[in-house]
């Protein structure tokens, strides 16, 4: 269970107050007390210093000197080694974020984490070199999460980057801010919007903050200004962008925008690691070295390292050093941080964004989709469902795979579907000179509706999840997507509940394979679909425009990721 309490720290941050570095009066009695602490690479080397003041002064701890080591290790990094029940070796962990405690301490094989205060604060900005941020408009022109994301995608989208989400706090905060953007502001659009941003950091991303200022501009030259691999933004703490400008070697000082919406931090946890197990003279150590960090001489060590002291307002100075400047930031006042089924279903549209995905395509081609569709004179229901998923399929990259299948009642001998282009690499070669694609492009131009055709539902949706369960990728999205008009007609095929049970026996845990299903028409049995869908953990949709197939079946695919990729 993760708590909020420390031993003594309470009345060691009041002493620290008072008292600053001073050490205490009696000089080292027993030796020595050693503390191991795990920190993020950001904020080690200000942890270090501390350390190092407290042993040349001979800070003690009851009576003995207070030796502390600090060792830099990303929070995703020690998180995993304590999720896998590790012994890192150290008895305090300060991570950039919380999200990394409780990620560990969600896996149930973590030791106790007791979290007490934190150490210091940075918000998350969007970060520009000065051509972009001319082009933003900085720093007049404010910005809320869903405007920054539009920034980033687009035909004029300015090319951004962003630490990693699955490594790094900031990129997953970044995301799922995004993210809840988008769905606040709603539409039936609201996930192809966030995945849309996935998509433009997933090209230039890296595992932290330190790495993705990497891929700026190496100069102001217009050859580097737009090399298709250098960043123009990135999604950036302000303690990131204040170190990158005092750098030496920063060419060109980095301009903030801070999101006028959500004021969102790196909370810098200090968090004591098995304090069951831990000594006496540990536990008061580590409450020791957190009253240092907390006192005058600490913060301002932390100060000329780009820090904020915990839910600090901003230092005018600071801020300026890291790019910002007014109207910039737009608020000091932090929200709650994202929800853990944010973070989660951030952590899952990443993960469907950069994975390849191994996807079955079913078609009914029954003959009630030759009926005709309203408002669109001489097109039929097959007219554009052809043409929806043409379009659909300009949205995969070469190395994801697709097949497609079609089916009606009896097409082909007693089976009710016929498999068109097996599942394969968009970009692998096909027998006739062309790819995986072109052939696919083929198939669907070819699709006709059979005369007379009835819809036999149920056994082609059994036999193409079986047939993908067979074929599962590991690492890849694996999905069904099945497009239909009307409700199964097979006398002799599986009932609904029989279909239902199929669907769930074959089913494998840890190995998500979702049916994602479109209905499509006002002939189409939604709640049959629904069910069918829903025993895989998947999802059903209606559209009654077939036009709509191409958005909702890319949406689908994307939330069907947030839940089985994080």
């Amino acid at each position: 269970m993760l708590t909020v309490s420390l031993l003594l720290a309470g009345a060691a941050t009041a002493v620290a107050a008072r008292t600053g570095w001073q050490p205490f009066a009696e000089p080292c009695g027993d030796g020595t007390v050693r503390l191991r602490v795990a920190a993020e690479p950001s904020v080690a080397p200000a942890l270090r210093t501390v350390a190092e003041q407290a042993r040349e002064r001979h800070v003690t701890s009851d009576g003995r000197c207070l030796d502390v080591r600090v060792t830099a290790r990303t929070g995703a990094e020690t998180a995993a080694a304590l999720a896998r029940g590790e012994d890192t070796g150290h008895q305090v962990w300060v991570p950039d974020s919380a999200l990394w405690v409780l990620h560990a301490a969600s896996s149930g094989r973590a030791p106790q984490l007791d979290t007490a205060g934190n150490v210091a604060s940075t918000p998350l900005t969007l970060a520009a070199v000065p051509p972009a941020a001319k082009t933003l408009g900085w720093p007049e022109k404010t910005y809320d999460w869903a405007e920054l994301a539009a920034a980033v995608t687009g035909r004029d989208a300015l090319r951004a980057g962003a630490a990693d989400p699955a490594r790094s706090a900031t990129g997953l905060l970044a995301l799922a801010r995004v993210r809840s953007a988008a769905t606040a502001a709603g539409g039936t659009d609201a996930g192809l919007r966030a995945a849309a941003t996935a998509r433009a950091l997933a090209r230039h991303t890296a595992p932290g903050d330190a790495q993705v200022l990497a891929t700026l501009p190496r100069d102001a030259s217009r050859a580097e200004l737009h090399h298709p691999q250098r960043s123009q933004v990135l999604f950036l703490s302000e303690q990131a962008a204040y170190a990158h400008n005092r750098s030496g070697g920063a060419r060109q000082r980095l301009r903030l925008f801070y999101p006028r919406d959500a004021a969102t931090v790196l909370d810098y946890p200090y968090t004591l690691l098995d304090a069951a197990g831990l000594s006496t003279g540990q536990t008061r150590a580590a409450s020791r070295f957190q009253t240092l960090l907390g006192g005058a001489e600490g913060r301002s060590v932390l100060r000329r390292h780009g820090f904020r002291p915990p839910g600090a307002q901003a230092d005018p100075e600071l801020v300026r050093t890291a790019g910002g400047r007014e109207p910039q930031p737009t608020t000091d006042a932090p929200v709650e941080p994202p929800s853990a089924e944010e973070t989660d279903a951030a952590r899952g549209l990443w993960t469907v964004t950069i994975q390849s995905e191994r996807i079955t395509t079913v078609v009914d081609a029954s003959a009630s989709m030759a009926q005709p569709v309203p408002g669109r004179p001489g097109q039929t229901r097959m007219d554009v469902t052809r043409s929806a998923l043409i379009q659909a399929l300009g949205q995969f990259t070469a190395d994801d795979e697709i097949g497609l299948w079609e089916f009606a009642l009896r097409l082909d001998g007693d089976r009710d579907h016929r498999t068109l282009v097996p599942a394969a690499r968009l970009g692998d070669p096909a027998g006739d000179g062309g790819t995986q694609r072109d052939r696919l492009l083929t198939a669907l131009a070819g699709l006709r509706t059979v005369p007379y055709g009835a819809t036999g539902l149920h056994d082609t949706v059994l036999a193409a999840y079986e047939q993908a369960r067979k074929g599962y990728a590991e690492g890849r999205f694996n999905a069904v997507v099945v497009l239909t008009d009307g409700a199964d007609q097979d006398p002799d095929g599986a009932s609904l509940r029989a279909a239902v049970r199929g669907l769930r026996e074959s089913a494998r845990p840890g190995r998500p394979l979702p049916l994602i299903v479109i209905a499509i028409g006002p002939d189409a049995d939604e709640r049959s679909c629904r069910r069918l869908a829903e025993a895989t953990g998947g999802s059903a949709h209606r559209v009654d425009d077939p036009a709509q197939i191409h958005r909702v079946v890319l949406e689908a695919i994307t939330v069907a990721g947030s839940r089985t990729g994080g």
